[in-house]
């Protein structure tokens, strides 16, 4: 499989494996933590190269090491920073905007949970696609202890993703979870022995990269749109999405390839 050298952006590592974008979040003696420069480096990473390659079918995000897949906020850089509230209301909504943009990237996007995911580190993964979980993980929103609360969507996506009674309890009482027990409450779809994780997530991605782009980026859309709204909503704009794809070329080379039983060749067009 050919490799692109690996691109240092900062606080992450970015490289395209096939039709894989892999970002791994790069401050190991940190954690993870989504301090320094880490925002604006996952935008350029996703909305900058990700978006632009054609190439990229599918995104892997992970952290470094084994430990952390991202532990949340540095807290150490955050401690000695006073800022009022009209201010953080303001300032949060660049948070909001960065995390619902990956949320509705218009290319997969799984996260391989191989540590701690705390905070805002769960939070980014939350606005993943699927998310795998190393054996060894721990995932959990503990902001309540230092006094404040999941505001990078925690508090809106947690409730959606497993029920209103779970979130609440693992928010109010800040308690980290292990990674069967997101597994039985449906934050992670499967967990794996930490040296199987990347294998397994980098296998799914390429299966879903080989899929026709443009089927793929619909049907993300419409679950994405129907899970915002009632049903009918949702099956209009399932129609709409159906439609929009329907005198594609990637369509009338599936339907070719599969009369003409041989592999078929998409172009996301």
């Amino acid at each position: 499989m050919e490799e692109e050298n690996v691109m240092d952006l900062g606080t992450l590592l970015y490289e395209v494996r096939g039709n894989v974008a892999v970002i791994t979040l790069n401050r190991p003696t940190r954690m993870n933590t989504l301090g320094a420069t880490m925002k604006p480096d996952l935008a350029r990473a996703f909305f900058e190269l990700a978006r632009t390659d054609e190439r990229v079918r599918s995104i892997l995000i992970t952290g470094s090491g084994s430990q952390a897949f991202c532990a949340g906020a540095d807290i150490k850089e955050r401690a000695s920073t006073q800022i009022c509230g009209t201010d953080y209301f303001v300032m949060q909504k660049a948070t909001h905007d960065l995390f619902r943009n990956i949320e509705e990237f218009e290319k997969p996007v799984i996260a391989a949970i191989n540590g701690v995911a705390l905070g805002g580190g769960l939070e980014i993964a939350l606005c993943c696609d699927i998310r795998l979980a190393a054996s060894t993980a721990r995932v959990g929103l503990p902001e309540i202890k230092l006094g404040v609360i999941p505001a990078a969507g925690g508090t809106q996506r947690l409730p959606r993703l497993i029920g209103e009674a779970r979130a609440k309890e693992l928010i109010l009482t800040a308690d980290l979870i292990d990674a069967e027990t997101a597994l039985r409450y449906g934050i992670v779809s499967r967990v794996l022995e930490p040296d199987q994780l990347m294998p397994a997530a980098m296998e799914l991605a390429q299966r879903i990269a080989a899929h026709p782009p443009l089927a793929v980026r619909f049907a993300k859309r419409a679950i994405n749109r129907g899970m915002q709204t009632d049903l009918d909503s949702g099956l209009e704009f399932e129609r709409y999405a159906a439609a929009m794809i329907m005198d594609s070329e990637d369509r009338k080379e599936g339907m070719r390839a599969f009369v003409e039983k041989r592999k078929p060749l998409f172009k996301g067009r």
